[in-house]
């Protein structure tokens, strides 16, 4: 645990930081990316094209884990609360300003507010404990089966590819 008066400061600047989160509401934790702005961390998703935003609910909470951006080690863990935002509200606006401004590869470019507004969630996440333990573990979920990582025997002639030897 961390001093309580560097709390605050250590979640707002490891946030800011950090492109990528990993949230956890009332599902398994998910990476998503987000903005820092106005104290708290906004997100958008739930739309067609847009991230998956399960288990976020209005009024309920979250589990936030901030990663380092260059090392990818988990800096600091919060819990938020979480809050939907309502399209054409001056809050909203704001924050959808924000994530515009992040947001790599919209399909629509200047028309994507507007998409937002129709078919996504803008949710905020106002940090409510400055941070909280660090999880111990990987928190690595077991993959689920499928054939693509399913291993097979090599062909019997890639051993000689590899190892033959180059002739001069």
């Amino acid at each position: 645990m961390t001093d309580q008066s560097l709390g605050p400061a250590l979640v707002e600047e490891a946030t800011k930081k950090s492109g990528l989160v990993w949230v956890r509401g009332t599902g398994p934790a998910r990476a998503l990316w987000h903005v820092w702005h106005d104290g708290a961390a906004h997100l958008v998703g739930d739309g067609p094209g847009e991230q998956p935003l399960p288990g976020l609910v209005d009024g309920g909470t979250a589990e936030v884990t901030v990663r380092s951006k260059d090392k990818g080690g988990r800096l600091v863990a919060w819990t938020a609360a979480v809050r939907e935002l309502s399209p054409g509200t001056e809050e909203w606006d704001a924050a959808v300003a924000e994530l515009k401004g992040k947001r790599l590869n919209a399909p629509d470019g200047e028309a994507v507010p507007e998409r937002w507004a129709r078919e996504c969630r803008v949710v905020r996440l106002d940090p409510r404990s400055s941070t909280t333990d660090l999880p111990d573990g990987s928190l690595a979920a077991v993959p689920l089966p499928t054939a693509a990582n399913t291993r097979r025997p090599i062909p019997a002639g890639l051993p000689k590819l590899l190892f033959r030897k180059k002739k001069r």
